[in-house]
């Protein structure tokens, strides 16, 4: 087992899952593997000479958002980056247009004397981070995995990338679990019925709230002592598939100030999400989602800090102490396909937080999400669909909430090559 482990960890792991070449699934953020959530088991025996997988799409969305949102999320659909106030990114509507969904990736197949060692790399232009609103390279997925065990960048055990629906919007669901992490995991069941435990990089986000100007606030840094530590059980047929993962991790909050105050905290933070699949015939099929938990938004697809400062009454040296705030969402889509050239998806996704009375008035509360489209499909590679979008923001205690009306066109052309043929 440590041979395996050292054989992994040595290498940059890569590897692929590609899109079906008919009329494929068309949600280019969020599509899964062929195996998702859990990678595709290795094969028992080496396989008789290596071979790669190069794939991807060159994607343009051109649209019209009716309303307004943060600019550096032009052409997506977030909630929380609708304006807190009126007029915040100034008057409505304005055309937006960009090629940021396009994607490409390499999957790799390598025989050794434990089974087949699996290998993935993809990467899109949709820029985020210090990239925020950029064309430009976003790393999806550095992953290797081999017999029962796996490491790298990939979907985290948390999520599960399944529930997306077959949409045109590149963010997903904002109810949704979505989160791509660094982890090494460990599949001791795979089939049918499947099990995955995993150890994540632990992250989180603070809010200073009300007090971030104070000078013991501003001195709060967070540590993170241990890894997230995950796992998913998931059982399915031919009807479908039900999920249930889990997620625990704690936050530390360092107090680095030599005053009257000791505000060093420790925060748990945990999450469950729940998911499922359900057939109705064909390739027609419901997804639905529902998560909660008590400081785990940085694992959702569209949600804003994780810890808020909240009154600790009656002690003098430590008047605040950090929460991990909690929150509850959920996520219901039908996948329909009218026939072998045109599909449609439909659904509606919500998050809400619980709030600390010591957040601002403005800060997020509750966003939904809803959308419809109409996609076509003349040749198994070419993709042209529309899709009509909508989102709603509320603040915590201010009264404010937004609405947002998106129009999209997009056009997705994809190609392929494996080597040997």
């Amino acid at each position: 087992m440590l041979t395996i482990m050292v054989l992994m960890v040595g290498m940059l792991p890569l590897l692929a899952q590609t899109q079906p070449a008919s009329a494929p699934p068309t949600n280019p953020a969020q599509t899964p593997p062929t195996c998702s959530p859990d990678p595709c088991p290795a094969q028992t025996q080496p396989v008789s000479e290596p071979r790669l997988e190069i794939y991807g799409y060159v994607m343009t969305d051109f649209g019209y958002d009716i309303d307004q949102i943060n600019p550096d999320w032009f052409d997506v659909m977030r909630p929380s980056k609708l304006p807190s106030f009126h007029d915040e990114f100034g008057h409505n509507g304005r055309t937006f247009a960009g090629v940021r969904q396009t994607r490409n990736g390499i999957k790799g197949y390598l025989p050794t004397k434990y089974g087949e060692l699996m290998t993935w790399f993809e990467f899109d232009v949709f820029g985020t981070g210090v990239d925020t609103g950029q064309t430009t390279f976003h790393l999806r997925h550095a992953y290797g995995e081999l017999g029962h065990f796996g490491a790298g960048q990939t979907w985290s055990v948390f999520m599960d990338p399944d529930i997306f629906p077959n949409s045109l919007e590149y963010w997903g669901p904002n109810g949704a679990a979505n989160f791509r992490n660094v982890q090494v995991r460990w599949m001791p069941l795979q089939g049918d019925t499947s099990v995955t435990l995993a150890l994540e990089r632990p992250g989180s986000t603070q809010d200073g709230g009300l007090l971030r100007d104070r000078l013991e606030v501003q001195n709060i840094l967070g540590r993170f002592q241990f890894p997230d530590v995950s796992g998913a059980i998931k059982t399915g047929g031919n009807w479908g598939y039900v999920r249930a993962a889990a997620i625990g991790g704690n936050t530390k909050l360092d107090d680095v100030v030599n005053d009257q105050f000791n505000l060093d905290d420790s925060v748990a933070r945990w999450g469950v999400n729940l998911t499922s699949n359900i057939n109705t015939g064909g390739k027609n099929v419901f997804k639905l989602g529902y998560v909660f938990g008590h400081g785990m938004e940085n694992y959702m697809s569209d949600a804003p800090v994780d810890i808020a400062p909240e009154p600790n009454f009656g002690n003098p040296t430590k008047p605040i102490i950090g929460k991990a705030l909690p929150f509850h969402s959920l996520s219901a889509f039908y996948d329909y396909y009218w026939n072998d050239r045109w599909s449609t998806s439909l659904g509606y996704s919500q998050l809400a937080v619980a709030n600390t009375v010591l957040q601002r008035p403005a800060d997020f509360k509750r966003g939904q999400y809803a959308l419809i489209n109409l996609l076509w499909y003349p040749d198994e590679n070419v993709m042209v669909g529309g899709e009509f979008q909508w989102g709603r923001r509320a603040n915590f205690s201010d009264g404010f909430r937004v609405n947002d009306y998106k129009v999209q066109f997009s056009f997705k052309f994809n190609y392929s090559a494996k080597i040997p043929r």
